[in-house]
């Protein structure tokens, strides 16, 4: 394959980031796919790619990782940083250190890992770091205060980053999620109900883990995660890719309402599907 590129997946041992990981070995790459549970991966490993160990807030590992990458390979053409997860509960209930773990792993742990891979993309004139977002990153809902901080931080963080390797012909891709079907909700729900499920936000907690609940159990209410991996594979072929690939269940109308028709309205529109 002419086109093989050398690319790096964090979060590669389930969800879109394994989808992703997956499709791009199936297409010819060369993949890396990272993530702290390895043994999650041989699927990876089994159909031609390579597993790392990596919490992308072990700064050793992300150097051990990024090294190890350029001594097998010569280069790194595409990060895709996908590893992230969410922390609901009411900003009241929820301690700052749980606060401050969120933006250590969906901030700045992906900021130093594109701070260690930017060198050698910059060496060769050429690379794509695609940061995966989420609509959340332009919208919000109760109890989710901590995870859109870091998604809204992601979206300005990448944007600027966007100009700055723009003279390097590095581009800097935005992927913004609908809902899809991943472990996203379960991992989700059981940390927020056990924050706010009893005192004083009970209520929202309760009706916030039904919305979710419905919204990853039933049919046709989350798109699979092959949709998000088909959207970074034409993002890595294209010459000239969007800046902002937005797909997925709810993305576009829930970021055009939010957009157009205001906070107030969308205020209501949200806490209407919670009550």
């Amino acid at each position: 394959m002419s086109n093989k590129k050398v690319i790096l997946v964090t979060g590669a041992s389930s969800g879109m980031g394994k989808e992703t990981a997956l499709q791009l070995i199936k297409e010819g790459h060369i993949v890396y796919g990272a993530a702290r549970r390895v043994e999650k991966m041989q699927d990876l490993v089994k159909a031609g790619g390579y597993a790392l160990e990596l919490d992308v807030i072990d700064e050793k590992q992300l150097e051990n990782a990024v090294n190890q990458i350029i001594t097998e390979q010569g280069k790194i053409d595409v990060l895709i940083n996908n590893a992230g997860y969410a922390t609901y509960g009411s900003v009241e209930e929820t301690p700052i250190a749980d606060a401050r773990r969120q933006f250590d792993v969906n901030i700045f742990g992906l900021a130093r890992l594109t701070q260690l891979v930017i060198p050698y993309m910059r060496a060769q004139k050429s690379g794509k770091i695609i940061n995966i977002s989420s609509m959340g990153g332009k919208i919000y809902f109760p109890l989710g205060a901590w995870y859109h901080a870091t998604k809204h931080a992601l979206e300005g963080w990448s944007d600027s980053l966007r100009l700055e390797l723009k003279p390097f012909n590095i581009d800097v891709i935005i992927i913004e999620p609908g809902a899809i079907a991943t472990e996203f909700g379960d991992v989700m729900t059981e940390p927020m109900l056990k924050r706010s499920g009893n005192g004083p936000y009970s209520a929202v907690a309760q009706s916030m883990a039904k919305a979710v609940k419905d919204s990853y159990e039933q049919k046709n209410a989350s798109s699979p995660p092959s949709l998000i991996a088909n959207a970074i594979a034409k993002a890595i072929k294209s010459k000239r890719p969007k800046t902002r690939y937005r797909l997925g269940k709810l993305a576009k109308p829930l970021v055009w309402m939010r957009t157009y028709l205001g906070d107030r309205i969308f205020d209501r529109v949200v806490m209407s599907q919670v009550k």
